[in-house]
């Protein structure tokens, strides 16, 4: 499925999007590694869960268009913003993966009043000195869709993000995050806690950077009963 949106600052933008289930909204944000990498996890999370689970690519990944004014994270999170608006998925709860953890940071910056939560898994986009991110993009080929991430997420950080974090009221937000993730390690997930007042936080035992391929139905079990607490009541 396809939406064309017009974001302001960058103009119209194509989302493709896949979409299943019924019940709660979710809108489910991809890493580095593609819709791909989450698309099994949505599917559970549709037939388990009682969710209606949206799930886009990125812009300029996999073969989609991208408009030359969209060049980083925070655009993208006003894509989104747009989105959300765009499909009507007031009470959503927003969950992230990697580079999507930190779209959905940012997401909650912009559209938090739409977002009934927010779920951080393994999320990027922090500058934290002393536990600094892995440039994943090192040695990695120069790819079309490795060369748009590059461009999106750069050294995986923004020194601003923590700062306007710290500054705002967000929605209920959950950090999640695997004991032995080599991207970005626990510490550097509880500085995303410290960030966010409020924000919980669980540590799964013996994954790493992508939970929610290594243990589907654990990670699904652990944030939908955050996602359930804080969910509209019209949502079922």
């Amino acid at each position: 499925m396809k939406e064309t949106l017009i974001v302001e600052g960058i103009g119209p933008v194509e989302v493709s999007f896949s979409e299943r289930g019924s019940g709660t909204n979710v809108l489910l944000l991809h890493g580095g590694g593609g819709a791909g990498s989450v698309t099994p996890w949505a599917e559970l999370l549709a037939a388990t869960k009682g969710a209606r689970v949206t799930t886009p690519t990125h812009p300029g990944l996999g073969r989609t268009p991208r408009p030359d004014a969209l060049t980083s994270v925070r655009g993208l999170a006003m894509v989104y913003a747009a989105f959300i608006e765009k499909r009507a998925l007031d009470g959503v709860a927003v969950i992230g993966h990697s580079i999507g953890g930190w779209i959905t940071a940012e997401l909650g910056l912009v559209a938090g009043a739409r977002i009934s939560s927010l779920v951080l898994v393994d999320a990027v986009g922090l500058e934290v000195t002393d536990h600094p991110a892995k440039d994943v993009f090192a040695g990695t080929p120069a790819n079309p869709g490795a060369r748009v991430l590059k461009m999106y997420a750069g050294t995986m950080m923004d020194p601003s993000l923590r700062p306007r974090l710290s500054a705002a009221e967000l929605p209920p937000t959950l950090v999640v995050w695997g004991e032995d993730d080599d991207v970005v390690d626990s510490q550097y997930g509880r500085t995303y806690v410290r960030a966010i007042a409020g924000a919980e936080f669980k540590l799964l035992r013996g994954l790493g950077h992508s939970p929610q391929i290594d243990a589907p139905e654990l990670v699904a079990d652990v944030i939908w009963s955050f996602v359930a607490r804080h969910r509209n009541p019209d949502q079922g």
